[in-house]
């Protein structure tokens, strides 16, 4: 376990130093960012959608218990950004990118092509993990607040079927509520959980066995780590906030 511990620190170490250290894959970066943003960007919205909408009409039942239906847009506003959103887009994240991450690159350790890299003078660390590490940690910030904003919208369709709210009126309330702590704490979060994804996905992948067992088990470890990461990171970040919060 210590083992494992002191190579997880020295790979995450090398990135660090690789990242600041030039040459820098620009155009590889905005193409890692392509491949996790944009791509995700169905999966993402179809998600926040729902998810706006169930917790609208779910949440709806208790507010009426107390004769606070009015405050059913500013309670979905601040579900959203302060937890659901980050959450869930890191959730999504983690198994179709974290996993994938972990596929290509197992699947380049395997095959020889990293090693191929090194003596082509090419430093493959560079160019496959510190950019794929920086684009999980760019992107997934901004598929938090699009989440966010999908989110909304869903929450806004079953909320007007019932009381025939205007748009406007809408966003209004369900912003009013959020504070410039609950914006820097998701971003934070977004940031965070990013990074997170990514170095797992890369650490899994580039550190593979040999054999196509590796490949899956890399893909696979991915996911589950990444995952189960995130739900800790969550858990201290809360606990965070809210020692700001008070």
């Amino acid at each position: 376990m210590f083992l494992e511990l002191y190579r997880v620190h020295q790979f995450i170490k090398k990135f660090f130093i690789e990242a600041i250290a030039p040459p820098y894959e620009g155009r590889e970066i905005l193409r890692q960012c392509y491949q996790v943003g944009y791509k995700s960007l169905a999966l993402i919205s179809l998600t926040g959608f729902i998810t706006g909408i169930v917790f609208a009409k779910q949440s709806r039942p208790s507010l009426a218990e107390f004769g606070a239906t009015s405050w059913l847009p500013s309670l979905v506003g601040i579900a959203l950004l302060r937890t659901l959103a980050p959450l869930l887009t890191a959730l999504i994240s983690a198994g179709k990118v974290g996993s994938s991450i972990g596929a290509e690159l197992g699947s380049m350790k395997v095959s020889e092509q990293i090693d191929a890299m090194e003596v082509s003078a090419t430093n493959p660390f560079k160019y496959l993990v510190v950019s794929r590490v920086l684009a999980t940690t760019i992107s997934i910030p901004i598929l938090t607040f699009y989440t966010a904003f999908v989110g909304l919208l869903g929450g806004f369709l079953n909320i007007t079927s019932s009381e025939s709210t205007s748009f406007s009126t809408y966003i209004q309330t369900s912003l009013e509520s959020i504070t410039f702590l609950d914006i820097t704490s998701s971003t934070i979060k977004a940031i965070v959980f990013g990074f997170t994804i990514g170095m797992v996905g890369c650490y899994q992948g580039y550190n593979s066995s040999k054999g196509t067992e590796g490949v899956g088990k890399a893909a696979n470890s991915a996911v589950v780590i990444g995952m189960f990461l995130v739900f800790i990171e969550e858990v201290i970040a809360t606990q965070i906030t809210f020692l700001f919060r008070t």
